[in-house]
Protein backbone atom coordinates (compact mmCIF):
# COMPACT_ATOMS: atom_id res chain seq x y z
CA UNK A 1 0.00 0.00 0.00
CA UNK A 2 2.89 2.36 0.70
CA UNK A 3 4.54 2.10 -2.74
CA UNK A 4 1.48 3.19 -4.81
CA UNK A 5 1.08 6.24 -2.55
CA UNK A 6 4.74 7.11 -3.05
CA UNK A 7 4.36 6.70 -6.81
CA UNK A 8 1.33 9.03 -6.86
CA UNK A 9 3.24 11.62 -4.83
CA UNK A 10 6.22 11.43 -7.24
CA UNK A 11 3.90 11.87 -10.24
CA UNK A 12 2.21 14.90 -8.60
CA UNK A 13 5.60 16.50 -7.87
CA UNK A 14 6.74 15.84 -11.45
CA UNK A 15 3.60 17.39 -12.95
CA UNK A 16 3.88 20.41 -10.64
CA UNK A 17 7.53 20.90 -11.63
CA UNK A 18 6.74 20.69 -15.35
CA UNK A 19 3.93 23.25 -14.95
CA UNK A 20 6.29 25.61 -13.08
CA UNK A 21 8.92 25.29 -15.82
CA UNK A 22 6.33 26.03 -18.50
CA UNK A 23 5.16 29.15 -16.65
CA UNK A 24 8.74 30.33 -16.17
CA UNK A 25 9.45 29.99 -19.91
CA UNK A 26 6.43 32.04 -21.01
CA UNK A 27 7.45 35.06 -23.10
CA UNK A 28 6.86 38.46 -21.49
CA UNK A 29 4.11 40.67 -22.84
CA UNK A 30 5.28 42.95 -25.67
CA UNK A 31 6.49 46.36 -24.54
CA UNK A 32 5.89 48.89 -27.30
CA UNK A 33 7.06 52.44 -27.47
CA UNK A 34 4.33 54.99 -26.93
CA UNK A 35 2.69 56.38 -30.02
CA UNK A 36 5.09 58.74 -31.69
CA UNK A 37 2.45 60.54 -33.72
CA UNK A 38 -0.10 61.33 -31.03
CA UNK A 39 0.65 63.91 -28.34
CA UNK A 40 1.08 62.55 -24.83
CA UNK A 41 -1.69 64.07 -22.66
CA UNK A 42 0.42 63.64 -19.51
CA UNK A 43 3.23 65.88 -20.81
CA UNK A 44 2.76 69.64 -20.73
CA UNK A 45 3.85 71.51 -23.86
CA UNK A 46 7.21 73.26 -23.63
CA UNK A 47 6.93 77.02 -23.98
CA UNK A 48 10.65 77.83 -23.92
CA UNK A 49 12.45 78.82 -27.10
CA UNK A 50 14.64 75.98 -28.38
CA UNK A 51 18.40 76.30 -28.01
CA UNK A 52 18.88 75.60 -31.72
CA UNK A 53 15.84 76.92 -33.63
CA UNK A 54 17.11 75.62 -37.01
CA UNK A 55 17.34 72.03 -35.74
CA UNK A 56 13.92 72.30 -34.11
CA UNK A 57 12.38 73.58 -37.34
CA UNK A 58 14.01 70.76 -39.28
CA UNK A 59 12.60 68.18 -36.83
CA UNK A 60 9.07 69.59 -37.03
CA UNK A 61 9.05 69.13 -40.83
CA UNK A 62 10.37 65.58 -40.60
CA UNK A 63 7.46 63.13 -40.36
CA UNK A 64 9.72 60.19 -39.42
CA UNK A 65 10.69 59.77 -35.76
CA UNK A 66 14.08 60.94 -34.56
CA UNK A 67 15.06 57.49 -33.24
CA UNK A 68 15.33 56.13 -36.80
CA UNK A 69 18.89 56.21 -38.18
CA UNK A 70 19.43 57.97 -41.54
CA UNK A 71 19.85 54.60 -43.29
CA UNK A 72 16.27 53.66 -42.31
CA UNK A 73 14.95 56.31 -44.72
CA UNK A 74 16.51 54.43 -47.64
CA UNK A 75 14.99 51.16 -46.42
CA UNK A 76 11.54 52.74 -45.99
CA UNK A 77 11.68 54.23 -49.49
CA UNK A 78 12.61 50.81 -50.92
CA UNK A 79 9.74 49.15 -49.03
CA UNK A 80 7.27 51.70 -50.35
CA UNK A 81 8.59 51.20 -53.93
CA UNK A 82 8.53 47.42 -53.61
CA UNK A 83 12.31 47.01 -54.00
CA UNK A 84 14.73 46.03 -55.33
CA UNK A 85 16.33 45.22 -52.00
CA UNK A 86 20.08 44.95 -51.37
CA UNK A 87 19.80 41.75 -49.28
CA UNK A 88 18.12 38.54 -50.41
CA UNK A 89 16.41 38.14 -47.02
CA UNK A 90 14.67 41.53 -47.33
CA UNK A 91 10.94 41.17 -47.81
CA UNK A 92 10.97 37.70 -46.28
CA UNK A 93 8.41 36.58 -43.73
CA UNK A 94 9.20 37.57 -40.14
CA UNK A 95 7.95 34.72 -37.96
CA UNK A 96 7.55 36.70 -34.69
CA UNK A 97 8.71 33.58 -32.82
CA UNK A 98 9.76 35.71 -29.85
CA UNK A 99 6.20 37.11 -29.73
CA UNK A 100 7.46 40.66 -29.26
CA UNK A 101 4.92 41.99 -31.80
CA UNK A 102 1.12 41.58 -31.69
CA UNK A 103 -0.03 38.08 -32.60
CA UNK A 104 -0.95 37.88 -36.29
CA UNK A 105 -1.19 35.03 -38.82
CA UNK A 106 2.06 33.78 -40.36
CA UNK A 107 3.03 35.89 -43.35
CA UNK A 108 1.59 39.12 -41.94
CA UNK A 109 5.00 40.49 -40.92
CA UNK A 110 7.90 41.12 -43.32
CA UNK A 111 11.47 42.07 -42.39
CA UNK A 112 13.94 44.42 -44.05
CA UNK A 113 17.59 45.25 -43.33
CA UNK A 114 18.59 48.74 -42.21
CA UNK A 115 22.23 49.04 -43.25
CA UNK A 116 24.78 49.54 -40.49
CA UNK A 117 27.79 51.56 -41.71
CA UNK A 118 31.04 49.72 -41.11
CA UNK A 119 29.39 46.35 -40.45
CA UNK A 120 30.77 43.45 -42.45
CA UNK A 121 27.36 41.76 -42.39
CA UNK A 122 23.69 42.76 -42.29
CA UNK A 123 24.05 44.03 -38.74
CA UNK A 124 21.27 44.01 -36.12
CA UNK A 125 19.05 46.82 -37.37
CA UNK A 126 15.75 45.89 -39.02
CA UNK A 127 12.40 47.32 -40.00
CA UNK A 128 9.49 44.91 -39.68
CA UNK A 129 6.25 45.80 -41.42
CA UNK A 130 2.79 44.39 -40.91
CA UNK A 131 0.19 44.02 -43.61
CA UNK A 132 0.20 44.29 -47.38
CA UNK A 133 0.58 47.14 -48.12
CA UNK A 134 2.29 47.88 -44.80
CA UNK A 135 0.11 49.48 -42.15
CA UNK A 136 2.26 48.62 -39.12
CA UNK A 137 5.90 49.70 -38.92
CA UNK A 138 8.38 48.54 -36.26
CA UNK A 139 12.10 49.28 -35.82
CA UNK A 140 14.64 47.20 -33.92
CA UNK A 141 18.32 48.00 -33.47
CA UNK A 142 19.08 44.94 -31.34
CA UNK A 143 18.08 42.09 -33.67
CA UNK A 144 14.46 41.61 -32.55
CA UNK A 145 14.98 41.96 -28.77
CA UNK A 146 12.98 45.21 -28.63
CA UNK A 147 10.81 47.07 -31.11
CA UNK A 148 9.63 50.65 -31.45
CA UNK A 149 6.50 51.28 -33.46
CA UNK A 150 6.23 54.25 -35.78
CA UNK A 151 4.12 55.53 -38.64
CA UNK A 152 5.17 56.31 -42.17
CA UNK A 153 3.35 58.78 -44.40
CA UNK A 154 2.32 57.70 -47.91
CA UNK A 155 5.07 57.12 -50.46
CA UNK A 156 6.49 60.27 -51.99
CA UNK A 157 5.06 62.66 -49.39
CA UNK A 158 8.02 62.67 -46.99
CA UNK A 159 11.23 62.26 -49.03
Amino acid sequence: MRKPLLLLLAIAVLIGGLAAIRLAQRAPAPDFAPSLTQPDPTVAPVSEAPANPGAAAQRTHDPLPAFLPPEARTTIALIQRGGPYPHRQDGGVFGNREQRLPDRPRGYYREYTVDTPGAGNRGARRIVTGGTPPTGWFYTDDHYETFRSFEVPPAGSWQ
